[in-house]
């Protein structure tokens, strides 16, 4: 059942009692975090509360426990507790705690904590006490407290410490668990790139079939390692003392002298040739330590190699058996090779100096760093384990500062959910040098992740700690965890978001501010403002003397959270569609709103993506009359040669009964020309030539000489426009369908940005929008009343094909 509140959250309770023979040990707070309580965190299915780690134990004989009291969250008081007996979750994160020591003797008793800050924050209140606030900060998981009588360790308590704003057993461990398997991932995907392994990964997660790829590659490598070790192997000399009649010893060392003193029974009377004399009378032993010294091949190092091939070993059997369960085992080959693996391992673990004990721990010698063979059997370990030599606190962090972790599981979840649907080109968080693999992933580490979408062949960058480059602040330094940078086609800006993590979450209690304005749990509003701060404080400027323009089109803060559903009517996640800053919840089971709106800016066409974000006011009344002035004239060929001529005399004609009003005149600023299909042929078919009109007048047919006419001479009037340069566009406007018969007119922003002529219609923003986000999502199909464009009067759909 659900556990029962034990009073107001500021009630503080006495949560743990110890007594033992030389002092009792209190502990008070809190039974329970107003958070944890509100969002329900760290119960099962049936709302029972999940089991806690506790365990308190002597380490001398001098000290003995007589009785253990803990908080029962069931009776809201102090318990008896005996070993095997379940507890819940008592103790959190960021919660303060007094801790008092009553010593029942004026001894030397200290308190010691791997944390500095927890350590120095118990101290000595007068001879007999030993009392202070304890706070875990955002650490999490067990946490030792140690008891020193003369300097020497006799009592030690393992509390379990959970986190407030997240499910422990659940989302934490499920944390832990994604940060390894990217990390891993990341790096087998570097290994198999680096040692032209199998190409591109098929899995995303971590499998026998990978490990025992890896070790095909370096498995005669580690098998010529381990001989080369055979050759000339560790050991250290051992000292061996054994007693033997003393006739028989060839060599007594100065360790006798001590040893007879305390034995006279290994002594008798010897007048004549007695070499000890005690009060007047010689002595002469009858029996003496002889020493020998032989080679010992157990160290360290020989029980770490003796270790991996052990695991090697396990490895391949384990690979045997889950293939006789898929039914694989009829392949000859594929077992011949495990076999003949096999037999090589447990020949090589018959080796005289790997006869030798267990490994019960491990720490990396300089032996392991440096000695021939050991060095290689050591990098190779690192490469099946995890590909990876653990050089910075990523590992130690993760088990500990929850709020760090946090950081790099968001970067890290992020592109995972990218490197599903997109190719990953580059990533920098893998590195090798001599020495092996290296996670460079920690807070003082700048790191980026560039990826290619396979649709359109478009590039995007994600980075860490770190911004794109041109991007600064003319202000104050400002750092965003995480920055996405897409670079869209048919677009020379770059749109860029910020997605930065925050290991907080208001938990709208009833009744306050927070709830009355929101009414559900969501990130606190000093976070938003951030997002605020950093989308107009980051400005991007390409060079010396160059105009400012802010570069982020977006900020959202990433928070623990996992009620997705409920969250969609939180204000800050609707503020997203209508400035584009907010937040979104995430967690290992809480990310598809995350990934959706993913999707979406990466398949965002460039005015798309400008739409989203909060623009000066007036600017639709700007860009709706910069569309709304048609000032291009696209004119139709009637001949072969009247291409060659315009492009040699730089100038276009056309009839001036072809141009029905004639105050469009005013307003063109370029000509373009059109090749049709018929006269062209498909492939040099539309739009390839454009220029800037430097003049035009309005004369008759006969004194356009450049060109003679069909006709012969005639006094038909013809406007002639005068065109500074003809410019080839990069890639030609194409028919695809549709033509023009005589002229069309449209805007030098649509000239600039079609594909087909029949863009070339899309007249109102409405259209080009819609056309443009279609047009990413595969090839689209705009339907006119009329096969020339400027017969017709109306698009009729856009519609994708």
């Amino acid at each position: 059942m659900a556990s029962l509140h034990t009073g107001s959250p500021n009630q503080s309770r006495e949560l743990l009692r110890i007594e033992t023979n030389l002092f009792n040990l209190y502990i008070q707070g809190k039974p329970f975090h107003p958070t944890v309580e509100t969002l329900n965190l760290h119960r099962d299915e049936s709302e029972t509360w999940v089991d806690a780690h506790f365990h308190a134990a002597t380490l001398k004989d001098a000290l003995t426990i007589e009785t253990i009291s803990l908080f029962s969250h069931e009776h809201a008081d102090l318990r008896n507790w005996n070993l095997g007996d379940a507890c819940a979750p008592t103790f959190y994160e960021t919660q303060a705690y007094e801790l008092v020591i009553e010593k029942k003797a004026d001894i030397s008793l200290t308190f010691y904590h791997d944390n500095i800050h927890v350590r120095q924050a118990v101290k000595p209140l007068g001879k007999m006490i030993l009392s202070g606030i304890l706070n875990f900060q955002n650490e999490v998981g067990h946490s030792e407290l140690e008891l020193r009588l003369n300097g020497e360790a006799v009592f030690r308590l393992q509390l379990e410490i959970f986190p407030s704003k997240i499910d422990y057993k659940n989302d934490y461990q499920m944390i832990l668990n994604d940060v390894n398997e990217q990390i891993y991932n990341l790096s087998f995907d570097f290994l198999r790139k680096t040692y032209n392994m199998t190409g591109l990964k098929e899995t995303n997660h971590q499998s026998l079939t990978e490990y025992f790829t890896i070790l095909q590659h370096i498995f005669t490598l580690l098998v010529q390692a381990v001989e080369r070790i055979k050759l000339s192997p560790h050991s250290k000399l051992q000292r061996e003392n054994r007693l033997v009649d003393a006739a028989r010893v060839k060599r007594a060392g100065k360790e006798n002298i001590a040893f007879l003193a305390k034995r006279p029974h290994l002594i008798a009377k010897d007048s004549v040739n007695g070499v000890i004399e005690v009060g007047g009378q010689r002595f002469t032993p009858t029996h003496l330590l002889e020493s020998r010294r032989h080679v010992d091949y157990d160290t360290a190092e020989n029980r770490f190699v003796r270790w991996v091939l052990a695991r090697v070993n396990q490895k391949l059997k384990d690979i045997k058996i889950r293939l006789a369960e898929k039914g694989r085992t009829k392949d000859p080959e594929l077992m011949n090779k495990l076999n003949r693996m096999q037999s090589q391992v447990q020949r090589s673990l018959q080796h005289d100096f790997l006869q030798v004990g267990e490994m019960r721990q491990f720490s990396i010698s300089l032996v392991l760093q440096m000695a021939s063979g050991y060095r290689e059997v050591y990098r190779y370990y690192l490469m099946l384990l995890k590909g990876l030599s653990i050089q910075n606190d990523l590992f130690r962090l993760s088990m500990k500062d929850l709020a760090q972790l946090y950081e790099y599981w968001c970067f890290l979840k992020i592109h995972h959910l990218l490197s599903k649907k997109y190719e990953l080109l580059k990533q920098d968080i893998i590195r090798i040098n001599r020495s092996g693999l290296f996670v460079t992933l920690d807070k003082s580490q700048q790191a980026k992740m560039v990826y290619k979408n396979p649709v359109n062949g478009e590039i995007f960058t994600l980075f860490y700690n770190a911004l794109p480059k041109g991007d600064r602040s003319q202000t104050l330094a400002q750092r965003p965890d995480n920055v996405l940078t897409l670079k869209k086609n048919d677009a020379a800006a770059e749109y860029k978001y910020i997605f930065d993590a925050k290991y907080r979450i208001n938990p709208a209690y009833e009744g306050t501010p927070y709830f009355q304005k929101y009414q559900t749990p969501g990130p606190e509003e000093d976070d938003i403002n951030t997002m605020h701060r950093y989308r107009d404080a980051i400005v991007y400027s390409e060079g010396q003397g160059k105009e400012y323009e802010r570069s982020m089109f977006g900020a959202y803060v990433l928070f623990p959270y996992h009620d997705e559903d409920r969250f969609v009517d939180h204000k800050f996640y609707k503020s997203v569609e209508f400035i584009n800053i907010g937040a979104f919840p995430f967690l290992p089971n809480s990310t598809s709103l995350m990934e959706k709106f993913l999707d979406e800016i990466i398949m965002d066409s460039p005015e798309k993506a400008y739409e989203r974000t909060t623009r000066p006011r007036g600017t639709k009344e700007y860009y709706g009359n910069k569309l709304s002035g048609k000032n291009v004239l696209v004119g139709a060929l009637s001949k072969q040669s009247q291409l060659d001529a315009a492009l040699d005399h730089g100038f276009y004609h056309t009839p001036l009964r072809n141009i029905t009003d004639h105050k469009v005149l005013t307003r063109l600023e370029f000509v373009a020309l059109y090749q049709s299909i018929r006269l062209f042929g498909s492939e040099d078919a539309g739009i390839s030539w454009y220029g800037r009109v430097k003049d035009w007048k309005v004369v008759p047919r006969s004194t356009i000489t450049e060109i003679p006419s069909n006709r012969g001479a005639t006094d038909e009037l013809y406007v002639k426009f005068e065109v500074e340069e003809w410019v080839k566009k990069k890639k030609a406007i194409i028919p695809a369908g549709h033509g023009i018969y005589r002229i069309l007119y449209t805007t030098d922003y649509m000239l600039n940005r079609a594909n087909e002529v029949s863009e070339l219609r899309l007249e109102t923003e409405e259209e080009l929008s819609e056309w443009r986000e279609k047009r990413r999502a595969g090839k689209v199909r705009v339907t006119l009343d009329r096969e020339h464009l400027d017969l017709g009067s109306a698009v009729l759909g856009i519609e994708l094909n």
